[in-house]
């Protein structure tokens, strides 16, 4: 396997960290300094934008650690990014969301395990919330 400076090579940055087997649709750019999880599963749609910092996880060891490994196994779940959605710088998205899409994910968000966003959701906070619709902005942007 060859490596950048500890990192596995993969077809998007020298400088992304990418786990597991992702399923990422065509056209599909993702910055520096991110971490892609696939070890649980995930899907990421075509034309998607991630951007530096982000990271999408799709497994937790938080219960198997707070219970001094009494809990003895990792969490998996699959998430799924759909088509065309924009995550922002430091966005975090846990393991088993599911982002709608043509929906973008705000800088620094953190949408929770589990979380459900609906297509063309501006998504911002922590945790994220939908704001609004962007299904008029896209429209109009077109």
């Amino acid at each position: 396997m060859n490596t950048h400076y500890g990192i596995p090579e993969n077809p998007y940055n020298p400088h992304c960290w990418i786990t597991g087997s992702p399923v990422i649709g065509e056209g599909t750019w993702i910055g520096a300094f991110t971490l892609i999880d696939g070890l649980g599963g995930l899907k990421i749609g075509r034309g998607c934008d991630i951007s530096s910092g982000a990271q999408i996880l799709s497994h937790s060891t938080a219960r198997r650690c707070v219970t001094e490994r009494v809990y003895p196994t990792i969490d998996y779940s699959e998430t799924e990014i759909g088509d065309h959605v924009f995550i922002g710088t430091n966005a975090v998205i846990l393991m088993g969301a599911k982002i709608g899409h043509h929906s973008i994910i705000a800088a620094g968000t953190v949408v929770l395990e589990g979380t459900l966003i609906p297509p063309y959701s501006l998504v911002a906070g922590v945790p994220g919330t939908v704001k609004r619709s962007l299904e008029t902005d896209a429209a109009a942007w077109r």
